[in-house]
């Protein structure tokens, strides 16, 4: 950790508290999370005595609720907790079975659920308290796309000139430079983990605008156009050169623009998508994943590249041996110290790991078990479904005040998809989470009267908001 990195995470709380006096609660509380999110160092931090280190994400939820209790202490009564939450809970005290079940110990226990709890339960309590109405994430909507256009001139920098923002600014390089080359250029990172992890914001980021514009919630940002916000997004975005996101983007605006072309006032593709990803945890975890007869298909598929079917086939394999061990202790997993990995011994008589682990589904399978398991994937889908099933069917997604909720509900289904391919943590998707959770408790008042069904798309644009 360089010297620069530690003197960045030392004045955020100040930034922090700053930003509290000078914004009310709510907004002061999104643009400290997402500043935090897109500008601090990666890999760096401190070790603080019973609380996971001051580091990254940490760093910021610190802050935001130090900053909350002094400036906006009353936010904390309104707090009550539902049957909504029982997912961050049972997720975040999972390790702790995790630990009795393989004679680690209360104490391994206790301390790995402290980990995981802060780690998605400090952004997923954000959310619960500031993003329960609509007038919350549009503004977390809004802020999402600023997000997105602040990191335009730093992503087109590094497409030009290799990911270099990192070292030229904290004095460090946060992960394998090798992976930043891809498809006979350069895949920008700028402060981010990975540029897996840049190219799932970026994408986000274009979805949700290009929704705020087709739903005429807003006109301009920044006094830019919102036409042209969507259009720089979406350019910026593509050169950004993550397949995968790519893939993603594409089934998000089919889940959006759904509704326009068919009768069926139900989230359909949402529906879809959540049983294809139970379906597919279904049969990876249980060891019956027709492999051969998926990757012949992508094999045949002349548009795919071919080095990309052999990363899937890499992974997928790594994933049914990891799945094979991880069957061993089903239900609450192998816990920590790397337990859940396959480890064989080498002709040195060294035993070595044998595995790579790219996704968060089999990692979370293999130190939590099935119970683990459920519990993220409920986090990460129940939300999204009692939203756009219970409070807005579809037919109110273009209503400027239930499409940022709905862009953004969208977006945290697609991370929930990612999740079965990739392990990028982004704590944008709890507090997302969270938010939604609060919104379903809090608003069936307003979205049994507001929202009748002669409010369709016609609605929309009639009533618009600049």
């Amino acid at each position: 950790m360089s010297p620069q990195a530690q003197l960045a995470l030392i004045l955020w709380l100040p930034v922090v508290f700053y930003i509290f006096n000078k914004f009310p609660p709510r907004k002061a509380a999104i643009v400290s999370f997402l500043g935090g999110f897109l500008f601090l160092p990666r890999k760096a931090g401190f070790k603080m005595p019973l609380i996971p280190d001051y580091k990254e994400i940490f760093a910021t939820c610190y802050g935001i609720l130090i900053a909350i209790a002094v400036y906006d202490f009353r936010v904390f009564r309104r707090l009550r907790f539902s049957w909504v939450d029982l997912p961050i809970l049972l997720y975040g005290f999972s390790p702790i079975f995790s630990s009795l079940t393989n004679g680690l110990g209360l104490y391994d226990g206790i301390n790995s659920s402290i980990s995981q709890l802060f780690q998605w339960g400090l952004p997923y309590l954000i959310g619960r308290l500031y993003l329960g109405n609509p007038s919350g994430f549009r503004e977390l909507a809004i802020a999402v796309v600023k997000g997105g256009l602040l990191y335009v001139p730093l992503c087109l920098y590094e497409i030009r000139m290799s990911p270099q923002l990192h070292r030229i600014v904290y004095g460090y390089f946060p992960h394998s430079f090798l992976q930043t080359k891809r498809l006979g250029g350069w895949r920008p990172q700028v402060f981010l983990q990975h540029g897996l992890m840049l190219g799932l914001f970026m994408m986000t980021a274009t979805l949700v605008a290009i929704w705020l514009w087709q739903s005429k919630s807003v006109r301009r940002i920044w006094n830019i156009p919102i036409s042209w916000v969507c259009f720089i997004l979406l350019v910026t975005f593509i050169l950004c050169k993550s397949t995968g996101a790519y893939i993603l983007f594409l089934l998000g605006l089919i889940c959006l623009f759904f509704p326009r072309f068919a009768a069926l006032n139900l989230p359909l593709p949402l529906l879809i998508y959540s049983s294809l990803i139970v379906l597919y945890l279904s049969l990876s975890a249980s060891g019956n994943f027709p492999k051969e007869e998926l990757l012949n298909f992508l094999y045949s598929q002349s548009i795919i590249e071919p080095d990309r079917v052999q990363s899937f086939e890499f992974r997928i394999n790594n994933e049914e041996i990891l799945a094979e061990k991880a069957r061993e202790r089903w239900l609450f997993g192998w816990g920590g110290w790397g337990r859940n990995r396959v480890f064989q011994e080498n002709y040195m008589g060294e035993w070595v790991d044998v595995t790579v682990t790219d996704s968060l589904w089999i990692i979370v399978f293999g130190i939590n078990g099935l119970f683990g398991l459920a519990s993220i994937m409920a986090l990460l889908i129940l939300p999204v479904l009692l939203i756009t099933c219970f409070r807005f069917p579809p037919k109110t997604w273009l209503l400027p005040r239930v499409s940022p909720i709905v862009s953004l509900a969208v977006s945290l289904l697609l991370f929930a998809i990612d999740c079965l391919l990739n392990n990028m943590f982004n704590p944008i998707f709890p507090l997302i989470s969270g938010g939604l959770s609060a919104l379903f408790l809090h608003s069936s008042s307003f979205s049994s009267s507001s929202f009748s069904p002669r409010h369709s798309f016609s609605l929309a644009n009639r009533k618009t908001h600049k």
